[in-house]
């Protein structure tokens, strides 16, 4: 077999002129092109990751903030059951103050009715009980209305102080009496009451039927009682004080 030389050098050479022409003409473009695209898919695997990133960090972000939002709700729900708690406990304890205020309002009231009621029951008590005394005294002989007192009186005023009775001895006294005396009554009574206050006194004598029985004796400053009115007002004021306890 013998090999053509010069056919295999011009195919040789046409080969490396082939090699060079796709070398320049189309390898070098097909890897530029290569090298672009790698270039691009590689910004394009940055700028992928890199939103991969942002979506991850507003994925986190996200859910901060909606573990915020539950935190301030959750708070919100726990401060507004505390002050519904509160306006409950709030509205109940002024219902029962206002129901402890009705309470006793209806009870201080009830309480006055009754007192009220035994102040009306007393004073008819006591107007009965000057009728009885007045009808009585009509009955029983007019001397009964003074003579029984006059003694009483004159023991009432000797037990005063020295000082009260020297100032019934100094000035004008008024004894009243339920009828107009007699001059022997009078008589009775100046003399007792000069006794008592050993000195004469200057009496000047009234009539006031309300006294019912007895005498009372007053100037500016003293005034002593021995009749039957004191009596009942005493025992009224008693009565008033028993209850008003």
């Amino acid at each position: 077999m013998q090999i053509d030389w010069w056919t295999f050098a011009l195919q040789t050479i046409n080969a490396l002129i082939l090699i060079l022409l796709l070398a320049r003409f189309f390898f070098r473009p097909v890897a530029e092109i290569i090298a672009a695209r790698k270039t691009a898919a590689a910004q394009m695997m940055d700028a992928a990751a890199a939103a991969q990133a942002s979506a991850q960090a507003l994925d986190a972000k996200a859910a901060h903030a909606l573990a915020a939002v539950a935190k301030e709700r959750s708070a919100a729900l726990s401060a507004a059951a505390e002050d519904a708690q509160a306006a409950k406990e709030a509205t109940l304890a002024s219902a029962r103050a206002e129901a402890e205020r009705l309470r006793a309002d209806a009870q201080a009231e009830v309480e006055g009715l009754r007192r009220a009621g035994r102040r009306a029951e007393a004073e008819r008590a006591r107007l009965l009980a000057v009728d009885i005394a007045r009808r009585l005294f009509e009955r029983l002989p007019q001397e009964a209305q003074i003579a029984g007192f006059i003694e009483g009186l004159a023991e009432a005023v000797r037990a005063l102080p020295e000082t009260a009775r020297r100032d019934f001895a100094r000035g004008r006294a008024v004894l009243t009496a339920p009828r107009a005396l007699t001059p022997q009554e009078a008589a009775l009574c100046r003399a007792a009451l000069d006794r008592a206050c050993a000195d004469a006194l200057d009496v000047q004598f009234k009539t006031d039927p309300t006294i019912l029985a007895g005498l009372e004796l007053e100037n500016e400053h003293v005034s002593v009682y021995n009749s039957f009115r004191a009596d009942l007002a005493r025992i009224s004021a008693e009565f008033s004080a028993e209850e008003e306890s």
